[in-house]
């Protein structure tokens, strides 16, 4: 299964994040969407889940939960907007920890559990890369990618 993730698209989005997300199984949206229209270009490639980023206060993005617990292939994820609002100790009991807020990649394994962010993929901040990501998963396991964006 491919899952495409992406996060803090802030009302852009990106032709190249969309080609890239092409083929997607499903695609993770790990919150501060903005404007509606993302929310329908992800839509025309693959069923998106979305969760609300500190941003989405107007339109789709606002009625969105803070928070999404989901199963691929007897794999468990969290999607939070940002990691550091964590509440729980997700050893033993997810498989990945999906945010995004901080517009950093990472692709970082801590014991038992993935902590994925997939960057930022719309307007750049600082000297960040413009990012997004795509989880390869299985029954054996779960990889993940960081793909920067040629832009």
């Amino acid at each position: 299964m491919e899952i495409g993730v992406i996060a803090d698209t802030h009302s852009k989005i990106r032709p190249e994040a969309l080609e890239v997300l092409k083929g997607s199984d499903l695609i993770l949206h790990a919150g501060d969407v903005g404007r509606d229209e993302v929310l329908d270009a992800l839509e025309a490639i693959a069923p998106v889940v979305a969760i609300r980023g500190n941003i989405d206060k107007a339109g789709r993005a606002a009625t969105l939960s803070d928070v999404q617990d989901m199963e691929f292939l007897g794999h468990a994820f969290h999607m939070l907007h940002d990691v550091k609002a964590l509440q729980i100790d997700p050893q033993g009991r997810y498989r990945v920890v999906i945010a995004g807020h901080s517009h950093k990649p990472r692709n970082e394994w801590i014991g038992d559990v993935l902590y994925f962010n997939p960057g930022g993929a719309g307007p750049r901040r600082f000297i960040l890369p413009i990012t997004v990501g795509r989880l390869h998963v299985s029954e054996d396991g779960v990889v993940g990618e960081i793909i920067e964006l040629p832009v």
